[in-house]
């Protein structure tokens, strides 16, 4: 992260950041906790901390990064839904574990009924990726390897029903073939476990890639955000391209007064205009594909129906 680090305080200066905070009635006033209910080393942490070194240049108070993983998302979530609802705490999570998990477990928490979304940051892309030097060059080499040995394939992912377990499962069910799964705690330890050598494939966000001896074979969504690889769109594989795509946000307990919500909601739109914010999302290949808190939450409820519908079709 030293890198990083130098890049934020560099850019920060070459902007002339200010550090004047939007305020009303005082909040914040002191610092904000942001809770992240995955591990370290993911897409996750990585996106958390460009935004938690800007973030504190509009609301003029830090904001800390809390890492909760375990039980694929709900320790985090919990702890959050939890938390006193005052606007200084906040939860970063996303759409597999916000709005599937409800269909596959007894949570601890409504997803509907206990958070209220502060903004859509942005969307992410899984990328299907194998070892440099993996004997599958192409998606179609792994996927014919996969249909002439069932269960040999070792598919590595980040939690039960998670941002990689979801597209990898969906994906494996319309080209018909049959994986052994492995669950990790996080996107960091799959990546690690890879490269080991003790998968054959997993997903990961463009954010994790670089530098990595990994290869891409293909890309769940629309966009082709890799030259030259294809995507789940252009395969025709509709359904992992309809509810693959991450869609990553932040939330708060219900509750949060509405005045403090929208210092919140602001800050994000504010950063999303922010010169160094938008270097830095660059440099790690991410989008800031902003969408407004009221907007997110209905596009949550529409999320759900779907990932109901995928839940039933594994039963």
């Amino acid at each position: 992260m030293k890198p990083i680090k130098a890049l934020i305080l560099g850019l920060a200066a070459a902007v002339g950041l200010t550090g004047t905070a939007m305020a009303q009635d005082d909040f914040p006033n002191r610092p904000l906790t942001m809770i992240i209910p995955l591990g370290a080393g993911g897409s996750h942490d990585l996106n958390a901390r460009v935004i938690t070194s800007v973030l504190p240049e509009i609301l003029g108070q830090p904001v800390v990064v809390q890492l909760m993983p375990g039980a694929g998302g709900q320790t985090g979530t919990a702890a959050a839904a939890e938390a006193q609802a005052d606007g200084y705490t906040m939860l970063f999570t996303h759409n597999f574990i916000d709005q599937l998990q409800q269909h596959v477990a007894n949570l601890p928490y409504d997803p509907n009924e206990d958070f209220v979304s502060v903004a859509r940051v942005n969307t992410a892309q899984p990328i299907l990726v194998v070892r440099e030097d993996s004997p599958f060059e192409t998606f179609d080499d792994l996927v014919a390897y996969g249909q002439e040995n069932p269960g040999e394939l070792r598919f590595g992912h980040s939690g039960n029903w998670g941002a990689f377990m979801v597209p990898g499962l969906a994906l494996m069910q319309e080209v018909g073939v049959e994986t052994t799964l492995i669950p990790y705690q996080g996107g960091g330890p799959v990546i690690q476990a890879l490269l080991a050598g003790d998968l054959d494939f997993t997903f990961a966000f463009p954010s994790v890639l670089s530098g990595q001896d990994l290869r891409a074979l293909m890309i769940v969504g629309e966009d082709q955000i890799i030259e030259g690889i294809p995507t789940s769109t252009e395969l025709g594989f509709d359904t992992v391209s309809e509810i693959g795509v991450m869609h990553r946000g932040v939330m708060v307990p219900a509750g949060t007064p509405e005045d403090r919500l929208e210092v919140l909601r602001e800050a994000f739109v504010t950063i999303n205009d922010n010169e160094v914010y938008q270097t830095l999302m660059a440099r790690m290949d991410e989008n800031t594909a902003h969408m407004s808190g009221e907007e997110f939450d209905e596009l949550r409820q529409r999320q759900a129906d779907s990932y109901r519908e995928l839940v039933e079709s594994f039963q």
